[in-house]
């Protein structure tokens, strides 16, 4: 029963960062989930898979698993490159082949 800590990363299908902020808390699958025979669906008798915490700091996090006695992993956010971009450097001359349309 091994709980990850992490910041979620940024949703792909939108360019907004909600939900980004916050650490996370989630627990590792105990048992693997199975395939149902009669509807074919995937369920898991683990209920803590369904469980998701949040916390304001990582150290909120760290303290509430230590206060628990839960094992956990604490994973570090990767910061993201952030490529500068301007409309004028469509026109500038140091671009390496021509603007065109």
């Amino acid at each position: 029963m091994t709980a990850r800590i992490f910041k979620p990363a940024k949703n792909a299908m939108q360019s907004g960062t909600a939900k980004t902020r916050e650490w996370q808390l989630d627990y590792e699958p105990e048992q693997p989930r199975v395939i149902e025979p009669l509807m074919g669906w995937t369920s898991s008798g683990d209920m803590r898979q369904q469980l998701t915490l949040r916390f304001h700091t990582r150290e909120d996090a760290v303290a509430y698993c230590e206060r628990e006695g839960i094992p956990y992993q604490v994973i570090e956010p990767k910061v993201p490159v952030r490529r500068r971009a301007a409309y004028s450097d469509n026109f500038a001359f140091r671009r390496d082949e021509p603007w065109t349309h």
